[in-house]
């Protein structure tokens, strides 16, 4: 079949490079003419408001899907004119803006932290008088890897809040204090058919997800089927086909949702090398109509990001067990350049060579 995908970065190269072996071709639709997924399939640029652009990059595919979720619903629904587009645009909707993707989960049951719509300083004030402090103020669309968002832990920081964010929809949230952050990543297909990736465990740093561990350790049966849940819920509401990630706070044992992103997702690189059948492999599979694959481990898997800057790949891929993934884009803070992961059977292993990467990726090893 030949595929269209909306956005030409990171995501976009994965899903390619997924589908080629199952038969596939891809032309990819970014506003850069420098994007990297442009190195493995045609490249239309354009705008997302640019209707021309859009029926180019439209002509002659059988299916469009997306690699992130910012695409202008506006844009989905026009090109579904021309080609199905999978996750519907109604996904799109549910997840670009936070305060309804919170009230979302909240129709389905699924618990979340407290949160009050903020459109003004007085609003602000009045939902931090309603769920106290510390809480977190962010911006109700856009924002990623922490940007958007400031927790305030005394009143004394409304005020700077306010300056940097106030001119943009906001929510506040609860601050949860969490004892771990979780995702579950999981494929519906046009049939309804259902995959679940394990829970893994994420670690943040300044925002941006640093670490994932496959599976995560410590989850008991009924967290796994309680996220499972989760996600069925969504993607069966939504007719969702394609790879969807939940991503979660463990409070006390119990899961509460943070966001969803209708999308492959950046915790779930791990399965490249880590499940029978990645998240890449499935979404492909799930788009186009094709069966899910085995979400089933491979062993352990750990996934690093490389952020900023990268250490030298040959000093990498010495490192026993390691799976190196670059994503051909200028270093640049805060900027996700690639991952490496490492898979084994054997958890002492798979720790060794982590700690080495880890080394190597902090500019620590002696």
């Amino acid at each position: 079949m030949r595929v269209g995908i909306l956005g030409g970065g990171q995501l976009g190269r994965m899903l390619a490079l997924a589908g080629y072996p199952l038969g596939h071709t891809f032309r990819f639709f970014d506003p850069s003419p420098e994007a990297g997924a442009g190195e493995v399939g045609e490249l239309v640029n354009g705008s997302y408001d640019e209707e021309e652009a859009l029926k180019r990059f439209a002509d002659g595919l059988d299916v469009i899907t997306y690699e992130f979720e910012n695409v202008p619903v506006e844009a989905a629904r026009l090109l579904e004119q021309y080609a199905p587009v999978h996750p519907n645009p109604a996904a799109l909707e549910a997840a670009q803006d936070r305060l309804v993707e919170k009230r979302y989960f909240r129709t389905l049951n699924i618990p979340t932290a407290q949160f009050r719509d903020v459109d003004s300083r007085a609003d602000l004030d009045a939902a931090v008088e309603a769920l106290w402090l510390p809480a977190v103020l962010k911006t109700r669309r856009e924002g990623y890897d922490g940007k958007g968002q400031r927790v305030l832990r005394e009143p004394s920081d409304l005020d700077a809040a306010w300056s940097d964010l106030g001119d943009k929809a906001l929510i506040l949230e609860q601050f949860v204090r969490f004892d771990r952050e979780l995702s579950i990543v999981a494929t519906r297909s046009t049939g309804g058919d259902f995959r679940y990736y394990p829970l893994v465990e994420n670690t943040h740093v300044d925002g941006i997800l640093s670490r994932t561990v496959a599976p995560a350790p410590d989850v008991s049966e009924r967290q796994q089927r309680a996220a499972e849940g989760y996600a069925h819920r969504i993607q069966t509401a939504l007719d969702y086909a394609g790879t969807l990630a939940v991503e979660l706070f463990e409070v006390d044992g119990l899961l509460m949702a943070n966001e969803m992103a209708p999308r492959v997702h950046n915790s779930g690189h791990w399965s490249i090398e880590g499940a029978e059948t990645s998240q890449f492999e499935n979404h492909i599979r799930a788009v186009t109509g094709q069966p899910l694959g085995s979400t089933g481990l491979r062993g352990q898997a750990t996934m690093l990001n490389l952020i900023g800057t990268t250490p030298d790949p040959a000093d990498m891929l010495k490192v026993d067990a390691s799976h190196l993934h670059l994503y051909s884009k200028a270093p640049r803070p805060g900027r996700k350049l690639g991952h490496i992961t490492v898979r084994s059977d054997h958890l002492e292993r798979l720790e060794t060579s982590v700690a080495a990467l880890e080394a190597l990726i902090s500019g620590t090893e002696e």
